[in-house]
């Protein structure tokens, strides 16, 4: 399998790119990891948010693949503990999926289209977080699933 994760718009602080590196190079040793960042819309202030995200959401969906697996990060969604979320990883292993990819949406969400092509959403809080600090929680959870997976001694229960 391999997973994709794509994002709206480049970070600022090189802190966080820094430590979503580190954690991309250590998935390197469990699984093909992709992070791409998608390039801001511009001249938003012309946009309405609806049209905002229509464009976010065009530009996302012209990076799938018609048989990737997409998930949403939402707010609103499911919640997993982490070996509750490597479990689901696993089981997208054994369903034999090619690539699953995880999108994290534009300040203002998603489109109707992509809620409509996803097949599952993932809340990481009920919280709101930075769409800057939410690449890397999702990155640092996704190797952590990997090293439970693996009965490696990073993640405590």
């Amino acid at each position: 399998m391999h997973i994709k994760l794509l994002a709206i718009g480049k970070t600022d602080s090189s802190q966080l790119s820094e430590l979503t590196d580190e954690y991309q190079n250590r998935l390197k040793h469990y699984i093909k990891f992709e992070f791409e960042v998608l390039p801001d819309i511009k001249n938003t202030k012309n946009l309405s948010e609806a049209q905002q995200k229509e464009k976010e959401g065009e530009a996302l969906l012209k990076k799938l693949n018609p048989t990737d697996i997409l998930i949403l990060f939402d707010e609103n969604a499911k919640q997993y503990t982490s070996v509750n979320f490597a479990d689901f990883l696993q089981k997208k292993m054994n369903a034999g999926t090619k690539q699953l990819v995880f999108a994290i949406g534009g300040p203002y969400g998603f489109s109707d289209r992509v809620h409509l092509k996803a097949q599952g959403k993932i809340s990481l809080s009920k919280m709101t977080f930075s769409h800057q600090m939410i690449r890397l929680f999702i990155v640092e959870q996704v190797y952590r699933a990997f090293t439970i997976l693996k009965n490696e001694p990073y993640h405590h229960q």
